[in-house]
């Protein structure tokens, strides 16, 4: 049996995880910047800031459906609401304005135009008296309640005025942007293309997805799985399948994927065992270089054997991560996650994180930075709880159930109920 010291002294030998992260993101660029017509922008990162060449609203417009009129023919006659009914004020309808009425018109004293919100206002009108509030006359209008000067009516630049800055470089092109974008008249943004990212699965043994496992057969959950997690952070996402393990066919796949890849992640065969061939493929030293690829066995639970470097002649980025499925799953939310987001220059890196209030006691490996699945809660009072759920990181049915990764760091052996712990939020839609 492995004694504790030995344990620890061999949890000594790992890599930081900060350290790893840090020298790999640091390798990372993001992609150059694409115009993108507006119809295509949405899921992008600005590369840029984007300012409004023109104001919103762009004119004086009604805001409701009414009459819009002068307020000083409507003061002295009408009350106002908290006044209660007095008597109405009457006006002449002069006309009908709608959202595609484009002349300008002007009131006179003692007359309104009827208008439906969008519509210009006319010259001198500075109020829309809604329909509710009248009579709905339609030659002429009585008018029971006097709103305050300026009620239903949006005035030019009113929300944002000509060279307000809408969006700064970093931001995420979301539907409520792209509507802010259109309004102001802008068709063309400059962002960072989504990351194509290609996932490809390894290993002889595996087989693919609507069968059971046999023995000597394992059925590729990975490689979907992976491939889900890389559209689910916006990426375009290209699930290759699955490639035996063959040093000759694993170099030629990868050499063809750079062609359409920004980033290749592979999953199985990084550690060092006599079937960890992505390892010994990729690693090998040729003509007296070192491999296109680093393997790292880095302070992290599950999966600490972890792959990044680079292939093909535009060196297209390559992550390595472990053949078992929470191990792969961990290990793409802790590395390929963050270098899809550098890619695509988004910020944060990061997952949002929140401190949260332990509900058992639960222990952890000495010396390794564990990521364990959990339910985390909002306390009623505020706050957070984290409830940490059955069979720990390995299992699959944990991860599917889990919003969030509990975070234990390299000191921690045992966690205590109510002691305090650092949390990932995951992108849960329930």
């Amino acid at each position: 049996m492995t004694s504790t010291a030995d344990a620890e002294a061999a949890a000594n030998e790992l890599t930081p995880l900060a350290d790893y992260l840090g020298s790999v993101l640091r390798r990372l660029r993001a992609l150059p910047p694409l115009d993108l017509d507006l119809t295509q922008a949405y899921g992008n990162v600005l590369a840029s800031d984007v300012v409004a060449p023109h104001s919103f609203p762009a004119f004086d417009q009604a805001a409701v459906d009414g009459y819009a009129a002068r307020w000083e023919d409507l003061v002295g006659y009408g009350p106002v609401p908290s006044q209660g009914p007095g008597r109405p004020v009457r006006l002449n309808v002069v006309g009908d304005l709608g959202a595609a009425s484009w002349r300008p018109v002007r009131l006179t004293p003692g007359s309104c135009f009827s208008v439906a919100a969008g519509a210009p206002m006319p010259i001198a009108a500075d109020v829309v008296v809604p329909v509710e509030w009248t009579d709905q006359g339609m030659a002429a209008v009585e008018i029971f309640r006097t709103p305050k000067r300026g009620y239903g009516v949006r005035r030019a630049g009113e929300e944002l005025p000509a060279g307000t800055v809408l969006a700064r470089a970093g931001t995420y092109v979301a539907p409520a942007l792209v509507a802010v974008f259109a309004a102001t008249g802008i068709g063309h943004v400059v962002v960072r293309p989504s990351p194509r990212v290609v996932i490809v699965a390894t290993g002889d043994e595996l087989v693919d997805v609507g069968r059971g496992s046999q023995p000597g057969q394992v059925v590729d959950a990975n490689s979907h799985a992976l491939t889900a997690a890389a559209a689910e952070v916006g990426a375009l996402a290209y699930r290759v399948g699955i490639c035996d393990d063959d040093p000759e066919g694993l170099r030629g796949l990868l050499e063809d994927q750079t062609l359409r890849a920004d980033l290749i992640i592979t999953t199985g065969g990084t550690g060092t065992g006599p079937g960890d061939m992505v390892r010994r493929i990729l690693s090998r030293r040729e003509g007296g270089r070192a491999g296109p690829v680093t393997f790292t066995d880095v302070a992290l639970y599950p999966g600490t054997a972890l792959g990044f470097g680079t292939v093909g002649a535009e060196e297209v980025p390559v992550v390595c991560l472990p053949g078992e499925p929470g191990a792969a799953l961990i290990g793409f939310e802790v590395l390929a996650r963050p270098a899809i987001q550098l890619l695509a220059g988004a910020e944060p890196v990061f997952r949002p994180s929140v401190r949260a209030h332990l509900l058992e006691t639960i222990s952890s490996p000495g010396g390794l930075r564990e990521f364990r699945p959990a339910h985390v809660a909002e306390r009623r009072g505020g706050g957070y709880t984290v409830q940490p759920l059955s069979g720990g990181p390995y299992t699959l049915s944990g991860l599917a159930e889990a919003n969030g990764l509990m975070v234990l760091g390299e000191r921690v052996t045992t966690a205590a109920a109510g002691s305090t712990v650092d949390v990932l939020l995951l992108d849960r839609r329930r």
